[in-house]
């Protein structure tokens, strides 16, 4: 099942898991309070449901409310903490009542609400609430909550680890074509994981029948895809270079920011049988770096270093604040480039100070030309072009 979103912007759930290992959980996100509730507050919209919640006794219509409840306490910002957290409460509530009723989606929800640390003590995920609940949904035929069974038994979250029952419940949730979990079953065949020997034609077609079902949650499997065709595997997957190309531009439409970024890199150089194409590159570049990938930021940064006529129009200040945002998500290089612009006063005024602050974050990550920045190297105060080292 997959929920819809509770407003035009379609809010998700960020769902909070353990920092390490954290495989793609599935967001999970709700209501439409329909054509002529969603022009209303929320405040006259949650009337409506409450309302209506008391005039029936149907659990389905019950869960909508509570789940928009839930969903309706996210829009609200810090100052409503106390409105907040009453709101949480009762549709938490209302859930759990759901729940012991046996009513799969509300446990799959509530279930979710814990992992994604809503309604739980300090804000924390709760795996050992969650975990049971995904697996009472499971029985109730859930494909979502078999899949998120199957993590937690992956990964011992609110369970000890058993990768036989994490492979039980896989099969469960892709014999009813949950991409995840087919994705998941096509990758530990491929690497042998989970307890299980590599079996690459079995891996393959689950990778294959993930791709199919390929959504927003989960495009993974076609950039998996692509890239075996790419290089090909013996007997199985056959070299595709074209086809390749059009599974990460599938990926892509998907806001997949590994495969924008590549396609990026693919039309920016002419990689992969793709011409040289400064807006196809851009625009896949933004795909990626929209969502905070690091390389694709710093690629934006060469862009506007220079510009691209009837494109982009060239922007210091543009490139300063790509680069930025690329070291702020940890990239050397991209921590280097900043000291460097901050120094010389590219796109921001010139701050030694700052820039000796960027330099040894660089340098405590590897980069070797800030370490030599730090030792007293002299700097070339030139404006770097798109291909010189200090954006390389």
């Amino acid at each position: 099942m997959s929920f819809g979103s509770l407003d035009s912007a379609q809010r998700r759930f960020s769902v909070a898991t353990p920092e390490a290992e954290t495989p793609p959980l599935l967001d999970q996100s709700h209501l439409k309070p329909g054509h002529k509730a969603s022009l209303l507050s929320h405040a006259q919209t949650l009337e409506l449901y409450r309302l209506n919640a008391k005039k029936t006794n149907d659990p389905n219509l019950q869960f909508e409310f509570a789940a928009f409840m839930v969903e309706a306490s996210r829009a609200m910002n810090d100052e409503e903490a106390k409105k907040r957290e009453e709101l949480v409460k009762e549709g938490m509530a209302l859930l759990k009542k759901l729940a012991d009723r046996g009513h799969a989606n509300s446990q799959y929800f509530l279930a979710d609400c814990y992992a994604s640390a809503i309604g739980t003590p300090k804000n924390k995920p709760d795996f050992d609430k969650a975990f049971p609940l995904f697996v009472q949904a499971t029985k109730h035929g859930h494909p979502d909550a078999a899949y998120r069974a199957g993590v937690c038994y992956e990964h011992g979250w609110g369970c000890r680890k058993d990768f036989a029952k994490a492979l039980q419940f896989y099969r469960k949730s892709a014999s009813a074509s949950h991409p995840g979990a087919m994705y998941r079953l096509g990758i530990a065949e491929l690497r042998g994981e989970c307890g299980l020997s590599k079996n690459l034609r079995d891996g393959v077609k689950w990778l294959k029948r993930a791709a199919e079902a390929a959504n927003e949650e989960f495009p993974h499997a076609l950039h998996e895809l692509s890239e075996l065709h790419e290089r090909g595997v013996d007997n199985i997957i056959y070299v595709d270079i074209e086809y390749s190309v059009q599974l990460l531009i599938d990926a892509a439409k998907l806001n997949y920011a590994p495969s924008a970024f590549k396609l990026g890199e693919c039309y920016e150089y002419g990689k992969m049988g793709c011409p040289q194409d400064p807006a196809l590159s851009i625009h896949y570049y933004t795909i990626a770096a929209q969502q905070d990938h690091r390389e694709a930021c710093f690629a934006l940064t060469a862009w506007y270093l220079v510009g691209s006529p009837g494109v982009l129009p060239q922007s210091d200040t543009e490139a300063y604040l790509w680069a930025k945002r690329a070291a702020e998500n940890g990239l050397p290089k991209a921590e280097y480039a900043v000291g460097y612009f901050t120094e010389v006063g590219i796109g921001v005024r010139k701050d030694p100070l700052a820039a000796t602050g960027w330099y040894r974050r660089a340098a405590e990550h590897g980069d070797k030309r800030a370490q030599q920045r730090l030792k007293g190297a002299p700097i070339d105060e030139k404006k770097p072009k798109k291909d010189d080292c200090v954006i390389c």
